[in-house]
């Protein structure tokens, strides 16, 4: 039975729809990792599990128990690690770890131990009695994760864990990420990096527009596309039509498994192929039909191609997309001023 279980999750904000049917389930003892642009519904889907928000339709379940009948039961099992903590900056991060204890109802004996525990893994001896509106964005994050884990639960969730840290106090919380799966305690991380899923994750899966669209470990992912990953631009075209004209032309060269047309980059093509003459029977049919290579360009599987393939663009191109759509919003405002 797994640990966690979503099912048919629903919500929307007015006409907008922040997760549409969306289902998964993390097993004991996992790492799993969720992917997806901001806006994906990573968020409203975390908070929906923390018993913060009610979904529109759809189930929750943690350990056997119904979290939206039982919310309570679900808290003490689960540590939250929202994407922006409130901390107040007039306490110490030991005064703020023994309030968190004190509001789980710890026996300050237990507390005090595990609270030294934590100090120690997350390495904050140097800096734990400082009042905490001196702390960088590495230590906030660190005292966070200390929170959630004071009560020692069984799943932790964390939201965007190591969005804006340096290197150093990214890697710092991946060790202990690892650590704490290693010892038994489930986690479920959601991240727009690339890198962090693929390096954290035991299984994952992918979010795009309030829908699961892939699932799987990350290498289970890329083996599905099987071949290497080729990218090709031959000039900018006008319009769709003509990069799947080109399309339709490639298709039938032997080697080439599959097409997409990023429709966010140019409408440059992605190839999915298989051989060692690929390239070369490729530039032949481009050199027939007239068509100059702008650029061409063969790597391994990447779970940004995974993304591709489901979508049609790559997670980069979702994110500026996002971007976009808030900038234009945030301009409409001022406008109305």
């Amino acid at each position: 039975m797994p640990l966690l279980e979503l099912a048919h999750l629903q919500k929307s904000y007015g006409p907008v729809k922040a997760l549409e049917d969306l289902s998964l389930e993390v097993p004991e003892g996992c790492l799993y990792g969720l992917l997806g642009p901001n806006g994906a519904g990573k968020t409203t889907t975390l908070r929906i599990l923390a018993t913060l928000l009610a979904p529109d339709q759809g189930t929750v379940q943690v350990a056997g128990i119904d979290a939206l009948q039982d919310p309570r039961s679900v808290r003490c099992l689960m540590g939250y690690v929202a994407q922006e903590v409130a901390i107040d900056k007039i306490l110490t991060g030991r005064e703020l770890l023994q309030l968190q204890g004190d509001l789980y109802h710890l026996r300050p004996s237990n507390r005090d131990k595990r609270m030294q525990e934590l100090i120690a893994l997350l390495g904050m001896q140097d800096w734990i009695d400082r009042r905490c509106g001196t702390y960088s964005g590495g230590m906030r994050r660190r005292l966070d994760l200390a929170s959630g884990l004071l009560h020692r639960p069984r799943l932790l969730v964390l939201d965007e864990p190591t969005v804006g840290l340096d290197i150093e106090s990214r890697g710092a919380i991946w060790q202990v990420l690892r650590e704490l799966v290693q010892e038994g305690t489930s986690v479920l991380l959601s991240s727009h990096y690339l890198e962090e899923v693929e390096a954290l994750a035991d299984r994952m899966a992918i979010i795009d527009a309030g829908r699961v669209i892939a699932e799987g470990t990350p290498d289970e992912l890329k083996q599905r596309l099987g071949g290497d990953r080729v990218t090709l631009r031959v000039r900018e075209f006008s319009d769709q039509h003509e990069a799947e004209r080109l399309q339709r032309l490639l298709q039938p060269v032997e080697g080439v498994l599959q097409i997409v047309v990023n429709r966010a980059q140019g409408y440059s093509l992605n190839l999915v192929v298989e051989g060692d003459h690929v390239l070369q029977r490729l530039r032949q049919q481009l050199d027939q039909a007239g068509l100059p290579v702008f650029a061409l360009a063969q790597s391994r599987p990447s779970l940004d191609d995974v993304y591709l393939q489901a979508t049609g663009r790559t997670l980069m191109d979702a994110e500026l997309a996002v971007a976009g759509q808030r900038d234009t919003k945030q301009e409409r405002k001022q406008s109305m001023r």
